[in-house]
């Protein structure tokens, strides 16, 4: 029995079908280009409306807008150059205003300030015994002085009988009296110079208890400089130092130099990014600009910024001299328990926006040395299509001319033959 001819019918069949395929996958057929224009890859998109933003991304350093650092205190007439550490707050600890975040050892201080109201003391004590002194001198030179006077005056009377006595006689009298106004005129001037000795001894003790007066308080704040406390409710942060050759968190009974950061207090309800903007995208930025701040080490959180300020003067890279950036300071809006000082951050700041224009998506657009062009469908098929461009960023690109609003146009239009 003789088989129908059926396979040599199949066989033709599958033929056509791989050759439809393969006419459908060949790169210059317009059903290649549907096709590749439809698929992951390449979708077609439609010219609409819109908003166009363009950003320029910087990366950053969070930081608190209000922080304090608790140093080490520098002390007047300090003879130890290390103070020693009694109490110290724990890092991530919140704290209000007025807790109490590092203590130092205040024996030595303390000691001072006993020694310095000692002296005090003693040249008060010494101020009044010379007054006292002096009262009295001052009543026995008053009272040399009313003798001498009296003196004076009796020995004008004596004088004035001259004229009955013998020569010899008044000659006595007027030698007395000259003799007792001589007395009198140098009882006057002693008076008058121990007076101005008197004076300058008692200013110089005066002097000296204002100097001691003057070390007492310095003595009296540096027992108080012993204790820092918190200028305002915060989170404490501690600081790492030097410790030998590695750096280390301070602890208490450890001995730091004055000026050394212990600790900082800062205010997690206003945070801010110190950034570095390029010396390309300088000029694109200025404050009062949007921005868009996310943190790298929680992707999830998104914050709204602004831009505060920009320094003026560019500052040179680490890397190379050649690279120079300018600082930015980006204030954020709004808090987070994860939003904390030191921290790295992505800041995406708008720098330019157009409300109500033609826009495509970046890939959509290609510029060449011809100038900008699209894929724009025809029917089944896609062409190339100059366009005019108003403006281009990372994800989109206004079209001024070249296609009407709703054309249709192939994405990754470079990779669309």
């Amino acid at each position: 029995m003789k088989l129908p001819r059926v396979v040599p019918l199949v066989g033709w069949a599958a033929l056509l079908a791989i050759g439809a395929t393969a006419w459908i996958a060949w790169p210059g057929s317009p059903e290649s280009s549907s096709a590749s224009a439809q698929d992951g890859s390449s979708a077609a998109v439609s010219v609409k409306r819109g908003t166009f933003v363009r950003t320029v991304r910087v990366a950053g350093i969070t930081e608190a807008v209000r922080a304090a650092a608790a140093t080490a205190p520098r002390l007047a007439g300090q003879s130890s150059p290390t103070l020693v550490i009694t109490k110290l707050v724990k890092g991530g600890t919140r704290v209000k205003a007025g807790d109490v975040l590092v203590e130092f050892d205040q024996q030595d201080q303390l000691r001072a300030a006993f020694d310095r109201l000692t002296d005090f003391q003693d040249l008060e004590q010494q101020i009044r015994r010379v007054e006292a002194e002096q009262a009295a001198a001052y009543a026995a030179d008053e009272t040399a002085m009313t003798q001498a006077d009296n003196d004076v005056k009796r020995a004008q009377l004596e004088v004035r009988k001259n004229r009955v006595l013998a020569a010899i006689e008044a000659e006595k009298n007027t030698l007395a009296l000259e003799e007792a106004e001589a007395r009198a005129a140098e009882v006057r001037q002693a008076r008058a110079l121990r007076r101005k000795t008197a004076d300058a001894a008692l200013k110089t003790l005066h002097i000296r208890r204002e100097r001691s007066a003057r070390a007492l308080e310095h003595a009296e704040q540096n027992a108080q400089y012993m204790i820092v406390r918190a200028p305002f409710e915060g989170l404490v942060v501690t600081q790492p130092v030097f410790k030998g050759s590695a750096m280390t968190e301070v602890q208490e009974g450890d001995e730091v130099r004055a000026g050394v950061p212990i600790v900082h207090v800062v205010d997690p309800s206003s945070m801010q990014v110190r950034a570095r903007v390029s010396q390309v995208d300088a000029g694109l930025v200025a404050a009062g600009q949007r921005a868009r701040v996310s943190l790298d080490a929680y992707p999830d959180l998104r914050f709204e910024g602004t831009v505060k300020q920009i320094a003026p003067l560019a500052i040179t890279s680490s890397v190379t001299p050649a690279v120079r950036g300018f600082v930015c300071v980006i204030t954020v809006s709004g808090s987070d328990a994860n939003l904390m000082p030191d921290l790295s951050a992505a800041v995406d700041i708008v720098v330019e926006r157009k409300d109500g224009v033609l826009v495509l998506p970046r890939d959509a657009v290609v510029v060449d040395a011809g100038g900008a062009w699209v894929r724009l469908r025809q029917g089944r098929s896609f062409v190339r299509q100059p366009v005019t461009l108003g403006g281009v960023s990372d994800e989109q690109a206004i079209v001024v001319s070249g296609v009407p609003e709703g054309a249709v146009v192939a994405r990754r239009a470079a990779a669309v033959e």
